[in-house]
């Protein structure tokens, strides 16, 4: 996606110099965003759906149209940890309208390639997203979420901890990409700046074909 907008821009503005073309490029794909980083920690008293065999737990965890998956991790006295921490680049207009996150906990089978569905759990997020915004940053500490079942009853817990950026700078070079670089604005613009640092008279020169002597200076 990155060099098909390379070549577009290039084509457009007759542009073949590189530094102009980057400059371009991260104009149009750094965006305005946030970032909602989840610190999946553990489960306890969650389903056994392997008939033999030690559980192998994994996470999908679903944030709008984004998804990521934890690692496996094997059960003991019902009780599962992860520890792992997994960041979502979302744009204005995502966030804005993203209203939950979903994890769903899943088990290995142990002689199939199959997985089967242990439960889920739903953190609704409006109340982060908003006070997130007011404050510039929030964090909340790992709680336990209960753990839904097919047949919509309880049973086990996750615990989960969350972190909500607002006003992040988003690199999106092809979406579901985690290319994401937190800045100010200050240092955002600085860097555009130092990527359009040429002279006029360097300007000058890439309009007409170049004298021998000229090459070393550029």
């Amino acid at each position: 996606m990155y060099n098909f907008f390379k070549h577009t821009v290039g084509s457009i503005f007759s542009i073949s110099h590189p530094i102009f073309i980057t400059a371009i490029l991260n104009i149009i794909f750094l965006m305005k965003g946030g970032i909602l980083e989840v610190f999946l920690e553990s489960a306890k008293g969650i389903r056994h759906t392997n008939l033999i065999g030690k559980p192998k737990y994994y996470v999908i965890i679903e944030c709008g149209i984004q998804q990521n998956k934890s690692k496996s991790s094997k059960g003991d006295h019902h009780k599962v940890s992860w520890n792992e921490k997994f960041n979502f680049e979302l744009s204005m207009s995502e966030y804005q309208k993203l209203t939950h996150l979903r994890l769903r906990i899943m088990d290995k089978e142990l002689f199939a390639n199959d997985t089967g569905f242990v439960g889920e759990a739903k953190i609704y997020l409006e109340e982060i997203l908003v006070e997130g915004n007011e404050k510039g940053l929030i964090e909340v500490a790992p709680k336990p979420y209960n753990v839904v079942l097919d047949d919509e009853t309880y049973k086990g817990e996750i615990k989960i901890g969350l972190k909500f950026i607002p006003n992040a700078v988003i690199k999106e070079v092809g979406r579901g990409i985690n290319a994401i670089e937190r800045d100010t604005d200050d240092r955002i613009w600085n860097k555009l700046v130092e990527m359009c640092k040429i002279s006029w008279c360097r300007l000058s020169i890439y309009g007409r074909k170049l004298k021998p002597s000229e090459y070393k200076r550029i």
